[in-house]
């Protein structure tokens, strides 16, 4: 709606930036954040920080205390309606006597969509949304995917030199980007849900593909998805190391051994390969909001293909690989520039020698 003052907006956005504290740690459930306004003062301000834990009116609540009654309650999304591993978030600002909600935007979870909403309208609390809604929708665009589409928000992550190339023809490929750079990719997959690889990667690099930040930020460490048609991998130790959750999605009818730890699902098979939506509606059922991509060419390229890919975050190094050196995407089909695949720039930063772009298909 319209009718937001310069007061309540500069609210929401500190609302926002709260939440997105909670981005390594909160999944599956989304990321919000809550300030309760006195007046023109700011009594009390949280953020969901885990799964299982308060969530961030709660927290916001708690700081204000009797301050909370009679104030306005700015929180980037919905209330929560339902009891959960928590009481109703809703019912909790009832309680304390607020007067006025501020929503960014309506949770389109099953078991609140609206139910905050109305659970807040009868209890006579005035109610607004939709403040800094794209906004909102950004921060949680995982858990909204997920909850709107069937499936999680889909990220290819990609490392290449300037001619677009990954790895020279032999497969060697340590390293093309620098640290700067590879650091910046923990803080990528901090924020994932899971980490999807293919078995080609896993037999050629046995990657261990966890969560390794410098700084010592908590985390909740991803789960790791070997895309594995007959179990190929198995041999290959590190992505199974018991650091982090491995899961590996193979064929109907291959029977997969018990190992402590890991888990085994079959997925059916479209054109001879593990059908790709068939994976993502899978992750989705299991509470996954975001998947970060760290695959081969062939793969890379079939989730683009397949119109999977939400988000490309490309590394590129300032050096070049030669034309015979792999290339960044296979199997993309496109003979005639009709077919080209256009992407919209969203941001570029420079991580030490080399360039990060973040893009999307438009």
């Amino acid at each position: 709606m319209t009718g937001f003052s310069a007061a309540d907006h500069g609210y929401m956005a500190h609302a926002l930036r709260l939440a997105e504290r909670g981005a390594w740690t909160t999944r599956p459930n989304p990321m919000v954040g809550c300030v309760i306004v006195q007046g023109d003062r700011v009594v009390g301000e949280g953020f969901h920080q885990r799964a299982g834990g308060p969530h961030a009116e709660v927290f916001a609540l708690r700081a204000a205390g009797a301050r909370a009654r009679g104030a306005t309650a700015y929180v980037s999304l919905e209330p929560c309606a339902h009891h959960g591993r928590t009481p109703p978030c809703a019912l909790a600002l009832i309680e304390a006597g607020v007067s006025r909600v501020v929503a960014a935007m309506r949770d389109p979870f099953p078991q609140v969509d609206g139910g905050g909403f109305e659970l807040l309208r009868a209890a006579g609390i005035e109610v607004h949304y939709g403040l800094l809604e794209t906004q909102a929708r950004e921060l949680n665009r995982g858990f909204l995917s997920r909850c709107e589409r069937g499936r999680p928000w889909l990220r290819i992550k990609l490392g290449s030199s300037l001619d677009a190339r990954t790895a020279m023809a032999s497969g060697e490929s340590k390293w093309i980007t620098g640290e700067a750079a590879r650091q910046d990719v923990q803080r990528w997959r901090a924020r994932a849900s899971a980490i999807l690889t293919g078995a080609g990667t896993v037999l050629a690099d046995d990657p261990a593909l966890t969560v390794r930040l410098a700084d010592g930020s908590a985390f909740a460490p991803p789960l790791r998805v070997v895309l594995d048609a007959q179990l190929r991998t198995l041999a290959q130790p590190k992505v199974r190391d018991g650091t982090a959750p491995t899961l590996y999605l193979h064929a109907p009818g291959v029977v997969a051994p018990e190992i402590a730890g890991v888990e085994f699902a079959a997925v059916g098979l479209h054109q001879g390969r593990l059908d790709l939506h068939a994976v993502l509606r899978l992750l989705a059922e299991r509470g996954i909001n975001e998947v970060q991509v760290e695959a081969g060419a062939t793969l890379s390229g079939a989730l683009l293909r397949a119109g999977l890919a939400d988000e490309l975050l490309v590394y590129m190094a300032p050096l070049l690989l030669g034309d015979d050196a792999r290339p960044l995407l296979a199997g993309l089909g496109i003979e005639r520039m009709a077919q080209r695949i256009p992407l919209q720039l969203l941001d570029s930063r420079q991580l030490g020698q080399d360039l990060r772009l973040r893009l999307r298909p438009c």
